[in-house]
């Protein structure tokens, strides 16, 4: 076994990585950039060494600069974790020559399934079902076009060394085929240092659904069962779960068979994953196979028991695997929701910043055998820099049965808390509850044909209108008690008989009436005279409220507005002002506010890179026309115009760096 692993990558993978390898007594070695400099991952390992600027080609894509950390520190192995040089055969043969053991399969099977144009002319020779599609790079947008008339519309464009959503686009007319291929090329030579692309036919409606495998040194290969990552946006997976609503024992078996004929083909080794497109009817096509740990995995290594990295490192050195296929067993689900610093009601645009409140979930299992883990590479108070992949955790949930997990996971989405970045816990949390979801009825369009326009949160229905109602009067009461006690009573005060309040809910206004009591503290809705008992330890300035309403125990977020709540749950957002009847009768004798004139300009979703301006000066644009592309977090955003107008100015230029809501350019 090794005695010190170097974990050449970040984040969340390289913490949870750093917890395997030091949980079987290996010493730790982290690699940090400029911009990671205080990073959690640095925290946790026995060493860390700098290894460049902030950007990720000077740092985490330089294998020199990794080996020769791994010679300061004299470390065995390198486990690459996923992204970076996790699939780059150039950099296992690096180690190799330098005598240090690359903790992932060999070079030879990565260099044949890392090329996705190579993998899929593999596959078909190994019988492996495959999508119809031109296997070769196309350069030009003449051969595209003529490919894609020959294939049939739509058709996805996708990077050839690429993965993660990265260098991925969809063309569904001949008109769009030019843009799609520059984007997806330049972002394949921006996220890899490759921008040859093929292009497949796009199936539409479909499911993603990934079979892990399993390969030891010795030709014995294992699979661990499928999961399924069809809710996606960009082409990158936000749910996964383990196993598939969609398949049934054949379809199941069947998959496997051709994951490990496919494994087999390459002589694989170490940890990898098989991916497939499938139709609702549950024909399937080979996608392409991942030579790496998976972003994923979490899921499959709860439904099963096993450890993935655990067994990576094993394997690495030299063992032979311990499981065989019959010792594999699936039991209950699991789910795992992706945390990410973007914001669902800006069409997912990424997001950076100080983590100003970080108040995740509790791990562990319950009573009732739900277990809640997470994996993170975050702390309150840190950073979420501008130059990596925006994930900031994984909230993973195992029960007994989907519908059992679906609602423990809606259950810690409500109490995870973060403050100072925008993130998409309200758009997970309205996934949750999302009938469609609860069903299994999903594809890879779920969030277009959902959300079509854009993510606008969860519309109250009456008993959620009802519960909000209860939680403000009850958090009003609280924060009306310590004003009492600060004011220098001796006792906090205490409603001796009912009090009357009034809350305007998303602009409606409800009478209420309080009362304590024994049982706890009654809410009444006077027009419905609906009455809620409520019981909470809640404490103002706690960020999440937690109780009992009619004993059934929920969660809501809660931001203190100046002069009232804005509540948070299951995807639901709502401003609500408590008052007497008088402060109300009185709010009613100030004037409305006017609305200033609004800006007629273009400016900057988020921080980031300016690639490309699309116009010029005087130019006459139309609504939906490009306007400029802009890179963040290794994803180009193209900018369009929301009505006809004309360019005014221009305010940047290629090249330059702005910050959120930096101007663009002005319009006429």
């Amino acid at each position: 076994m090794f005695k010190k692993i170097l974990i050449a990558n970040r984040g969340e993978i390289a913490c949870r990585i750093n917890r395997t390898a030091q949980r079987l007594g290996i010493a730790t070695v982290a690699v940090y950039s400029t911009a990671d400099a205080r990073a959690l991952h640095v925290r946790m390992a026995d060493e860390a060494v700098h290894i460049g600027p902030s950007p990720a080609a000077q740092s985490y894509l330089s294998m020199e600069r990794i080996i020769e950390a791994c010679k300061r520190t004299q470390a065995d192995a390198v486990h690459p974790g996923y992204g970076f040089l996790s699939e780059q055969a150039s950099f296992a043969n690096a180690l190799a020559a330098e005598g240090i053991v690359f903790i992932g399969p060999n070079p030879r099977a990565m260099e044949a399934m890392g090329d996705k144009i190579e993998s899929k002319k593999l596959a078909s020779a190994a019988n492996v079902s495959t999508v119809a599609g031109h296997i070769g790079s196309v350069s030009n947008g003449a051969e595209a076009a003529r490919i894609a008339k020959q294939i049939g519309y739509p058709v996805m464009i996708k990077a050839s060394a690429g993965g993660g959503g990265k260098g991925m686009r969809i063309a569904y007319s001949a008109a769009e085929m030019d843009e799609a291929l520059e984007r997806a090329r330049a972002e394949a030579a921006s996220a890899f240092g490759d921008d040859r692309v093929f292009i497949e036919k796009y199936i539409v409606n479909p499911r993603h659904i990934e079979i892990q495998i399993l390969g030891d040194k010795r030709g014995n290969i294992i699979h661990l069962g499928e999961r399924e990552c069809s809710i996606q946006r960009r082409n990158q997976k936000i749910v996964e779960e383990a196993p598939s609503p969609l398949l049934d024992e054949a379809t199941r078996q069947a998959m496997c068979e051709q994951a490990i004929k496919l494994a087999r083909a390459v002589n694989y080794d170490s940890a990898g994953t098989v991916e497939f497109v499938a139709g609702q009817d549950r024909s399937f096509y080979f996608l392409e196979m991942n030579t790496r740990l998976q972003v994923e995995h979490p899921v499959t290594e709860l439904v099963t028991g096993t450890d993935l990295v655990e067994q990576m490192i094993r394997i690495a050195a030299g063992e032979s695997l311990a499981l065989k296929q019959g010792d594999v067993q699936s039991k209950g689900w699991a789910i795992e929701s992706r945390i990410y610093a973007e914001d669902p009601f800006r069409g997912f645009m990424p997001s950076s910043g100080r983590l100003k409140t970080y108040r995740p979930p509790k791990e562990g299992q319950s009573a009732r055998g739900v277990t809640v883990r997470l994996d993170s590479g975050v702390y309150e108070g840190g950073e979420i820099p501008v130059y990596y992949d925006p994930i900031i955790a994984k909230l993973v949930v195992h029960a007994g049965s989907r519908p059992v997990a679906i609602e423990a996971m809606a259950a810690a989405l409500d109490t995870f808390y973060i403050d100072g970045i925008r993130h998409n816990i309200q758009f997970l949390a309205a996934v949750m509850g999302n009938k469609n979801w609860r069903s299994g009825n999903i594809s890879t369009g779920f969030i277009e044909s959902e959300f079509p326009s854009r993510f606008m949160g969860v519309s109250l229905d009456r008993d959620l209108e009802l519960k909000l109602l209860a939680v403000a009067g009850a958090m009003d009461h609280r924060e009306s008690e310590r004003r009492h006690r600060v004011s220098g009573q001796l006792t906090p005060r205490r409603i001796k008989a009912t009090e009357r309040r009034v809350v305007k809910l998303a602009n409606k206004i409800y009478p209420i009436e309080l009362t304590q009591n024994a049982n706890g503290l009654s809410v009444v809705h006077k027009a419905l005279n609906n009455a809620l008992v409520v019981r909470s330890k809640w404490a103002p300035g706690q960020p999440v409220w937690q109780g009992e309403i009619n004993d059934e125990f929920i969660s809501v977020q809660v931001e203190r507005l100046p002069h009232g709540y804005r509540l948070e749950h299951r995807g639901a957002s709502v401003t609500a002002n408590v008052q007497s009847e008088r402060q109300l009768q009185l709010a009613r004798l100030v004037p409305p506010k006017t609305v200033g004139k609004l800006c007629h300009d273009l400016r900057c979703p988020m921080p980031g890179l300016v690639v490309s301006i699309l116009v010029t000066d005087g130019q006459d644009v139309k609504a939906g026309d490009s306007l400029a592309v802009i890179e963040a977090m290794k994803m180009q955003n193209v900018l369009r115009a929301e009505r006809d107008c004309r360019v005014k100015n221009l305010r940047a230029a290629p090249g330059d760096t702005l910050a959120f809501d930096a101007v663009i350019m002005e319009f006429e």
